[in-house]
C-alpha cells in the first residue's frame, strides 16, 4: 500500500465530498445567520437549516419540529441528561443508565450525583447486552429517566432498543438514546422504539466536527427539558448560539445520503467487516471476538489477541490507523472498563484492538490489512514465552509462579 489505511471509523469518519459541496456555499455566498429574517441571505441560511432539519429527521423517522442543532454528541448527551433531571427534579430524581455506555453520557449522570441525584448502572452480560427485564426491576417511583447506547462505541453491541422502550413507556419513564454510533449502521424510528430522547453527530456518518442534534419529542408524551445555554432563544429556547449553517447543512447532507443508499451501504460493510475479521481468525489462534455477534454494528469487530499487549500491536502496525478502545477515553493506560463490564481479564482487555471499518475503505485494504496483523502478532508471539507454553498445551492457570 502507499498510503496509510484507516479503520478508525469509529473515532471519526472522513468527510463525504458531497457533503462538503452541499456545505461551501453556506461558507461563500449564502453566508448569512438563519436567524437574520430581513434578508434574502438570512432566508438563504434558513432554508439550508430547515431542509437539514427535514433530513435528519427523515433518517430516525420524527417530525422535523422535533430536531435540535447542538455543537456535536457531548453536548446533546448533557443537555438531554440535565435538562430532563432539571425540569423534572419535583417528579423524581432517580436515573437509570447501563455500565458500558459512553461518557458522555455516564459522566453527566455522576455529575447530577452529586447534586442530590440518584444514579442506578445496570450491568451487561458477557457480550455486552442489557436484560430489558432489569431495566423493569430497577425502574422505580421517583425514576425519571433511562439511558442507553443503541451500538456499544467499542464493541458494536446493539441494545434492544424496541424491548426497552416498550418498559419504559409502560412505567411513564422517558428514555433517552445515543445513536451517534448507530445512525449510519441500525434503522432507526423513535415512534416504533418509543424514544422520548436521541442525540448523534455528524462527524460519525461522514459530516462534519462540531455539529450533533438532540431528538426532543413534542407528543405522547411531550417532552420539556431545561436549557443549558442560555442566550437568544434559539432551537425553540433549548439550545441558544448562532447556528453553524454549513455544519447543520453538512449533517443534513450526510443523513440523506444514508437514507438514499442504506441497503447497499450497510451490505458493504458488512462484508468488509467480515472479510478483515475472517481473515484475521483464519490466519491467527487465540484470537476472541468482544460483543455480541448477532446483535452487532455490520462496521465493528473488536478482537483480543492472547498474549500480545494491544499498545505494542499498535505501534507494530503504524501504517494502520486503529484504536485499542474509545477515543473518547484512550488517553488512560486502565484496560477499557467496556471490556472489564464483559468479564474480559486485565491481560486480554490489554490485548483488544477495535477494528471499524467505513464508506470509504477497500478490499484491497482489508486484505493488506489482513496480512500485517497475521505478521504483527506473529513477530510479538515468537518473543512470548507464554504463548510458547500454551501451545505446547501447558494450563497458564495452574502454572505455579516463582516470585524470586
Amino acid at each position: 500500500m502507499d498510503r496509510s489505511i484507516y479503520l478508525d471509523n469509529h473515532a471519526t469518519t472522513r468527510l463525504d465530498p458531497r457533503v462538503l459541496d452541499a456545505m461551501i456555499p453556506y461558507f461563500t455566498e449564502d453566508y448569512g445567520n438563519a436567524s437574520s429574517r430581513n434578508h434574502s441571505y438570512g432566508w438563504k441560511a434558513e432554508e439550508g437549516v430547515d431542509q437539514a432539519r427535514s433530513d435528519v429527521a427523515a433518517l430516525i423517522k420524527a417530525d422535523p419540529k422535533e430536531i435540535v442543532f447542538t455543537s456535536g454528541m457531548t453536548e446533546s448527551d448533557n443537555l438531554a441528561i440535565k435538562g430532563i433531571a432539571e425540569m423534572y427534579r419535583e417528579k423524581g430524581n432517580h436515573l437509570i443508565a447501563v455500565e458500558t455506555d459512553i461518557r458522555s453520557l455516564l459522566d453527566p449522570l455522576h455529575s447530577l450525583e452529586r447534586h442530590g441525584f440518584t444514579v442506578t448502572i445496570i450491568p451487561v452480560d458477557s457480550k455486552g447486552r442489557v436484560d430489558p427485564e432489569k431495566v423493569r426491576e430497577a425502574i422505580r417511583p421517583e425514576t425519571i429517566l433511562v439511558c442507553t447506547m443503541a451500538v456499544n462505541h467499542e464493541i458494536g453491541t446493539i441494545q434492544p432498543l424496541e424491548e426497552i422502550g416498550k418498559i419504559t413507556r409502560e412505567k411513564g419513564v422517558l428514555f433517552h438514546v445515543n445513536a451517534s454510533y448507530a445512525a449510519g449502521v441500525m434503522p432507526l424510528d423513535v415512534n416504533r422504539m418509543n424514544i422520548d430522547l436521541l442525540s448523534m453527530n455528524a462527524h460519525l456518518i461522514y459530516g462534519p466536527k462540531g455539529v450533533g442534534v438532540l431528538y426532543v419529542r413534542r407528543k405522547n408524551p411531550r417532552v420539556r427539558l431545561t436549557a443549558q445555554i442560555d442566550g437568544g432563544g434559539h432551537e425553540r429556547g433549548l439550545r441558544s448560539g448562532t447556528l453553524n449553517t454549513p455544519g447543520i447543512v453538512g449533517m443534513g447532507m450526510a443523513c440523506r445520503i444514508l437514507r438514499e443508499n442504506w441497503d447497499g451501504e450497510i451490505r458493504f460493510l458488512q462484508n468488509l467487516r467480515d472479510k478483515l475479521e475472517n481473515g484475521i481468525l483464519e490466519e491467527l489462534d487465540y484470537v476472541s471476538i468482544n460483543g455480541d455477534v448477532e446483535h452487532r454494528s455490520p462496521a465493528v469487530s473488536n478482537l483480543s489477541f492472547a498474549f500480545v499487549e494491544g499498545e505494542a500491536l499498535l505501534m507494530g502496525l503504524k501504517e494502520i490507523a486503529l484504536s485499542s478502545g474509545s477515543a473518547c477515553t484512550s488517553s488512560t493506560l486502565e484496560p477499557s472498563y467496556v471490556l472489564r463490564a464483559l468479564g474480559v481479564g486485565t491481560d486480554l482487555a490489554h490485548s483488544s484492538i477495535r477494528f471499524s471499518v467505513g464508506r470509504f475503505n477497500t478490499e484491497e485494504e482489508i486484505a493488506y490489512s489482513v496480512r500485517r496483523v497475521k505478521e504483527a502478532v506473529s513477530r510479538l508471539r515468537d518473543m512470548s514465552p507464554l504463548y510458547e507454553m500454551a501451545k505446547e498445551g501447558i494450563d497458564l492457570k495452574t502454572v505455579q509462579w516463582n516470585s524470586h
